[in-house]
C-alpha cells in the first residue's frame, strides 16, 4: 500500500475575524477569537488523511502545553502513524485575521518548524519506498527540506512541494520534485511569471509536473499532460482560510489513490469549494465522509 509522508508544521491557529484586512498603520478591532490546531504540515495531513490515505505524520513541536493540545486533538484523526518531535523552541503559533470578504492573512511564528535538524529531517524518511511520496511545505529550513528530498528520493519515493509559506529560494529544489503546487502570488515571486506561463515555467525549472493556484481564476498545470487550465468551482466564499491545504492533501490523497493529474486536480478543486464556504481554518476542513466521495469511482 502506497503511503504518504507528510513533513511538516503543526501548531495552534488564532483566529481573529476582522472587518478588513489591516492597512499600514491601522489598528483593528476584531470580532471575536478562536483557538484551534492549526499549520501547513498538520492541516495537509489531515485532510489527506480523511480522504483515504495512509498518512505518516511527522512534525516539530515545543515541549510545552501547546504540544500535549496537538497530540490530544490529532490522536483523533485517522493517521497510520504520528510522530510529534520534541524541540528546545516553542510550539509553533499563527495568527490569521479574516476579512468579511473571505480574504485572509497569516502571521506565524515558526521556531520549532526552524529548529528541525538535518538529521532528524533525513530520519524520518527511513520507511519510504518506491510507492510512496514525501508531502513537504516552507515551514521547515531550507537544509532540513533538501536533506529530507535527498532521502526521499534515495529510497526510491516522489516528493511533492507546497511553496507556501515562501520564505526562502525554492527553485533550487524544483529539479527534486515531481509535483510543485504554488499560489498565484508565489509562483510569479519564484518565476516572474503569471498563471498558466507561471506553471510552465516552474515545470522548466525541474519540477516534473507544476499546479499553481489562481483562487476565483480556477489552475494552470504543467508538465507531462501539457498545459492545461482548470474552471474554479462555482462557490459562495466565507473564509479562503485552508482552501490551499485542503487543496494539496485532496490532491496527494488522489495521486496515491491512482488519479492521474488532471482528476486528481479538478477533485482537490472541489474539496477547496468545501473548506472555503465555511469560517474557519482547522474547523473548515473537509470531513472524511465528504471526501470520501470524491475518491476514484465515487466521484460525481
Amino acid at each position: 500500500m502506497s503511503r504518504l509522508l507528510v513533513l511538516g508544521n503543526a501548531g495552534i491557529d488564532l483566529v481573529c475575524p476582522v472587518p478588513h484586512l489591516p492597512r499600514a498603520g491601522e489598528t483593528l478591532v476584531a470580532d471575536g477569537q478562536a483557538r484551534a490546531p492549526g499549520g501547513k504540515g498538520l492541516n495537509q495531513a489531515v485532510v489527506a488523511a480523511r480522504a483515504g490515505a495512509t498518512v505518516h505524520f511527522t512534525a516539530p513541536v515545543g515541549r510545552d502545553e501547546a504540544a500535549a493540545e496537538l497530540g490530544t486533538a490529532l490522536a483523533a484523526e485517522p493517521f497510520a502513524a504520528l510522530s510529534l518531535l520534541p524541540q528546545d523552541a516553542p510550539t509553533d503559533l499563527s495568527l490569521l485575521m479574516v476579512a468579511r470578504d473571505a480574504e485572509n492573512c497569516i502571521l506565524t511564528l515558526g521556531a520549532a518548524a526552524d529548529a528541525l535538524s538535518v538529521r532528524e529531517a533525513e530520519a524520518v524518511t527511513a520507511e519510504l519506498g518506491p510507492q510512496d511520496m514525501l508531502l513537504l511545505q516552507g515551514n521547515l529550513s531550507f537544509e532540513a527540506t533538501e536533506a529530507a528530498m535527498r532521502a526521499a528520493l534515495a529510497r526510491g519515493a516522489q516528493v511533492m512541494l507546497n511553496t507556501a509559506p515562501l520564505r526562502w529560494d525554492m527553485v533550487p529544489l524544483l529539479p527534486l520534485c515531481a509535483l510543485v503546487v504554488a499560489n498565484a502570488g508565489e509562483a510569479e515571486a519564484l518565476t516572474g511569471r503569471r498563471a498558466a506561463a507561471a506553471a510552465e515555467a516552474l515545470h522548466q525549472a525541474g519540477a516534473v509536473c507544476a499546479v499553481v493556484t489562481l483562487g476565483a481564476g480556477g489552475c494552470a498545470s504543467a508538465g507531462v499532460e501539457g498545459q492545461l487550465h482548470y474552471p474554479a468551482q462555482a462557490v459562495e466564499a466565507v473564509d479562503t482560510t485552508g482552501a490551499g491545504d485542503t487543496f494539496c492533501g485532496m490532491l496527494a490523497a488522489l495521486l496515491l489513490a491512482g488519479q492521474p493529474l488532471p482528476a486528481a486536480t479538478k477533485g482537490a478543486q472541489r474539496a477547496a469549494a468545501l473548506t472555503v464556504s465555511r469560517p474557519g481554518a482547522f474547523a473548515a476542513l473537509p470531513s472524511a465522509a465528504e471526501l470520501r466521495v470524491l475518491l476514484p469511482g465515487r466521484a460525481a
